[in-house]
């Protein structure tokens, strides 16, 4: 008697994961890589796990599977012309898949998601720029139909609408001289009687 297999799944274990691999990032444990980044002479070390930057940016796994083997199993890699706040902002995102940057910096988050070929990030870059790109055009549109609708209301102030005019047909009843109705009006013919 043979049984069916059956799928063991668990959806919170990704997330746990990542949380316990930023824990030991954060207190400095089980680290095998210091990555030193300096941009404008302001220079920053950031321990971290192969493993992890590896997986998510193709630049690392290219330089951690060419290194030369050293003494001792830590290896250090060198980054210069990268802010220290955008790559501190990146090792957030590769250990959490998530973090918060100011919207001026996105594009530069996008650039460094680039330089060191992390497709998960650059995707959420784009996705995000998209999203600001149609709140803006979205504002633009609405701006313009409010602009145009203020216009056509200040292009005829003493028009009378097509409606009005077609409801209240001029008075037929007094004729203007010179237009064919003779000057006496309905009250001579009255008199003749």
């Amino acid at each position: 008697m043979e049984s069916n297999p059956v799928l063991l799944e668990s959806k919170s274990s990704p997330i746990n994961l990542l949380n316990e691999m930023q824990q030991l990032r954060l207190l400095g444990h089980l680290c095998d890589v210091t990555v030193s980044v300096e941009y404008q002479g302001v220079r920053a070390e950031f321990p971290a796990h192969k493993a992890v930057l590896a997986a998510t940016s193709k630049f690392f796994k290219e330089v951690f599977l060419n290194e030369e083997p050293v003494d001792g199993p830590h290896s250090n890699v060198f980054l210069n012309e990268v802010r220290v706040a955008d790559f501190a902002s990146f090792l957030e995102f590769v250990y959490t898949a998530r973090v918060e940057v100011e919207e001026d910096r996105v594009q530069r988050m996008l650039e460094i998601a680039e330089k060191l070929k992390c497709l998960d990030l650059s995707e959420t870059c784009f996705q995000l720029k998209r999203q600001m790109l149609e709140s803006v055009l979205l504002e633009l549109q609405n701006f313009s139909e409010s602009q145009n609708s203020e216009e056509e209301s200040a292009a005829r102030p003493g028009a009378v609408p097509a409606a009005k005019a077609e409801r209240d047909p001029p008075d037929c009843s007094v004729a203007e001289p010179g237009r064919g109705a003779s000057p006496e009006g309905p009250a001579a013919k009255s008199k003749e009687k």
